[in-house]
């Protein structure tokens, strides 16, 4: 059993970052073989943490459809809940990264105000 949302996370946070380690790379990619479509695909090939985002949401509705599918007594039932679990905590990091992306933004652009009120530029 593969946690493909978790991989394709993994290479889609690869893309963004700009991550050039390869072993992982080739692991993710060998785990979501014959998986590579739909959200899972386009998770992978995100380039930018909105793309993280929409994508990793998408995936985590196929996900719960999967679930409601499942009987209870299927012995992959467990599983894909505990999965479940797994990318949902994977999607609270992911939007803490684009949180305090977004606040290092913001604290450049006061750093660069207060830099300015003390340093005017005379035109």
């Amino acid at each position: 059993m593969s946690c493909y949302e978790i991989e394709a996370l993994r290479l889609g946070l690869m893309n963004v970052l700009g991550t050039e380690d390869d072993h992982a790379r080739q692991h993710a990619e060998q785990e979501l073989e014959g998986h590579m479509s739909g959200p899972i695909e386009a998770l992978a090939d995100a380039d930018t943490l909105a793309d993280v985002e929409r994508h990793l949401d998408a995936a985590l509705v196929d996900l719960e459809e999967e679930i409601a599918r499942t009987d209870s007594d299927d012995p992959e039932y467990d599983y894909l809940r505990g999965r479940l679990v797994a990318v949902r905590d994977a999607e609270r990091a992911v939007k803490r990264l684009t949180t305090q992306g977004e606040d290092v933004l913001v604290g450049l652009g006061e750093a660069h105000d207060v830099l300015h009120e003390a340093f005017p530029v005379d035109e």
